[in-house]
């Protein structure tokens, strides 16, 4: 009996050896997941007996258990290199179209632009559209535009965001006449064909005016097709409000004479009358005045005067209000700018539209100063680089600088990982006992977070190994032992006469 419990030892402890072995030999190993023996004792039972007498048959190995603690995370560079920090295994699909799952992120891209691992598997993951939401819920092989460089895209709208300086004078009302490009800002936008078209955004103040009993201050917006004619407005606009200023102060003189002669008018028809003598009488109010100048939402004293007619509205492509307090009332939503390109071929003749909001623009007392400025559209471009964000969206960067999700990694987990079956290359396949694979974002829930450029290394601690491998090591010398002792005492027992 003792020869078969000292052998039991052997066998468990020779078993116990390898899981350390195969430890130590992939502590390099990428993603790879340490194992530990477990062990059982073996005992022999009597049917209907209260308790066991037996010293016991000696041990078993029960279970070869894996342990998915964490791996460090080491930075590669590669930037299809991915470490999960967290929760969550790589879906593959395997050569022979089964599905397996992995830790190891060390992925490349095949001829046809395929993203797999190193034993061929392909990376599974869900197709997005280009700002990286995902456009279906299947999953699919992940495949990357190695070789498939972008068209250009027209500018469809432009996004402006500003100040205006509150304290500016209307343009016209300034001696010269503030230049039309003192305030302005300009962009590349593209025509259909990818053509640069310059576009230059110029606000003139037109001074403050009447909004529904409300003092407000406008702006006109001139682009380059209306530069030239907002200037022009604006020479003549200058000059017309330097003549309503001249008129103006010309009728505070003229009313004030009128007045001067009404109360001599009285005086002389009170003279007439004492001194008997009947002559026409002037009577009060009925003098011919020459006509004053209105002064619409400013108290004359203000000594400003707006122009005499808007500055050129035909000229301007729109006009900006704004209230007491700097906001921005109209428009509210987006206007039209007609671009020119230099390409004729493209538009009606070479003419398109694009769409420019500028809500977010402001009228505070600061400089002027442009805090955002973008356009939508960009000329072709070829694949530069590629990156993995760390919700698993791909990204490919292109040539002309834009940037476009290809695709987006998912992650799947498992109710028991200690039920996953090892298919060795870092893999692993889902049994009854894990239970089905259930899918999610990165970052999410319980699904760890991406890291791109990084690998996660081999959950192994050599020192522990090295001590095991020890221990197992005098488990095994002890067994070894017991069935020496064994075997001498059986030969004292046939040596005796």
């Amino acid at each position: 009996m003792s020869f078969q419990t000292g052998l039991s030892g052997l066998n468990a402890s020779s078993r116990s050896l390898d899981v350390i072995g195969n430890n130590i030999a992939n502590a390099n190993t990428t993603g790879m997941k340490a194992s530990r023996t477990e062990f059982s004792d073996l005992v022999a039972a009597s049917l209907g007996a209260a308790k066991s007498v037996n010293a016991g048959l000696g041990v078993m190995v029960a279970a070869v258990s894996q342990q998915f603690s964490q791996g460090s995370i080491t930075t590669t560079g590669n930037n299809l290199d991915v470490a999960i920090n967290g929760g969550g295994f790589f879906q593959l699909k395997q050569p022979d179209d089964t599905l397996a799952y992995t830790r190891d992120g060390s992925f490349k891209l095949d001829k046809d632009g395929f993203l797999k691992t190193n034993g061929n598997a392909n990376v599974m993951g869900y197709p997005t559209d280009a700002t990286g939401k995902a456009t279906s819920s299947t999953l699919e092989k992940l495949q990357l535009p190695t070789n498939s460089p972008i068209g250009a895209s027209q500018t469809t709208q432009i996004n402006a965001a500003f100040n205006l300086d509150a304290r500016a004078k209307a343009a016209a009302d300034v001696t010269p006449p503030t230049p039309i490009t003192t305030y302005g800002t300009s962009l590349v936008a593209y025509d259909s064909q990818g053509v640069e078209v310059p576009v230059t955004l110029n606000f003139v103040k037109t001074g403050p005016s009447q909004a529904n009993g409300v003092l407000v201050d406008t702006w006109d917006v001139y682009d380059n097709a209306t530069l030239a004619a907002g200037t022009a407005a604006l020479t003549a606009n200058a000059s017309i409000s330097a003549t309503n200023v001249a008129n103006y102060e010309s009728d505070i003189k003229n009313t004030a004479l009128n007045k001067t002669n009404d109360a001599l008018d009285v005086t002389n028809d009170a003279a007439n009358t004492a001194n008997g003598t009947t002559l026409p009488t002037y009577a009060l109010g009925t003098l011919a005045r020459l006509p004053t100048y209105t002064v619409t939402g400013l108290s004359p004293a203000a000594g400003v005067l707006p122009p005499a007619t808007p500055l050129n509205p035909t000229g301007a492509q729109f006009q900006m209000v704004f209230d007491a307090n700097g906001k921005l009332t109209s428009p509210t939503g987006t206007n039209t700018l007609t671009l020119t390109s230099p390409n004729p071929a493209v538009g009606t003749n070479g003419k398109f539209d694009v769409k420019l909001d500028v809500s977010k623009a402001t009228q505070y007392g600061t400089s002027f100063a442009v805090s955002d400025l973008t356009q939508d559209g960009y000329t072709a471009g070829d694949l530069t680089g590629m990156s993995i964000g760390d919700d698993g969206v791909i990204s490919a960067r292109y040539s002309n600088g834009q940037t476009q999700s290809k695709g987006k990694l998912v992650l799947a987990d498992f109710r028991n990982t200690q039920g996953l079956m090892p298919l060795g290359g870092n893999a692993w396949s889902a049994t009854l006992a894990s239970g089905e694979a259930v899918q999610g974002s990165p970052g999410t829930g319980k699904f760890g977070a991406l890291r791109s450029g990084a690998l996660e290394d081999s959950n192994v601690d050599l020192t522990t190994e090295l001590v095991n491998m020890m221990t197992a090591q005098r488990a095994y010398q002890a067994n070894a032992q017991t069935i020496k002792t064994q075997d001498q005492v059986m030969s004292t027992l046939v040596n005796l006469r």
